[in-house]
């Protein structure tokens, strides 16, 4: 059975629901769909309703896609939805919410590995062009 992309609609008013990704796609190509479904609810079981995308793999011009449905996003923040935290990082990436720490740490992390990596590549850059 086929899950419908724009989700069942259904679901039990007074239980908790969740902002989350469902990951669909295949192997080695992951694809998310940012769905809107009750807590308990196992990842393939159909959703309440899908209100974006992203796309993890950069595209010809390293682009990550991702696009998101603010007006339905703000609805079930206001019927009390929580948000995952994965999901939390893409909407402050995205402007809705304020950026994310870990992705001040994650930024901060690479900075200092490529800064680790350029004496090294340099220094070997120096040796090459003396031999």
């Amino acid at each position: 059975m086929l899950i419908p992309a724009s989700g069942t609609g259904q679901y039990i008013a007074n239980t908790a629901k969740v902002i989350r990704f469902a990951r669909k796609g295949c192997t080695n190509r992951p694809f998310f769909h940012i769905v809107v479904t009750e807590v308990k609810r196992d990842q393939q079981d159909p959703v309440i309703e899908q209100v974006g995308t992203y796309d993890p793999i950069p595209n010809e011009y390293n682009e990550k896609l991702c696009a998101l449905n603010f007006e339905r996003i703000k609805y079930w923040l206001g019927n009390g939805a929580s948000v995952s935290r994965h999901v939390q990082e893409l909407f402050g990436l995205s402007g809705f919410y304020p950026i994310h720490p870990r992705t001040y740490i994650a930024a901060w992390r690479s900075r200092r590995n490529h800064q680790e990596v350029e004496p090294v590549e340099q220094n070997e850059l120096k040796e090459e062009s003396i031999n």
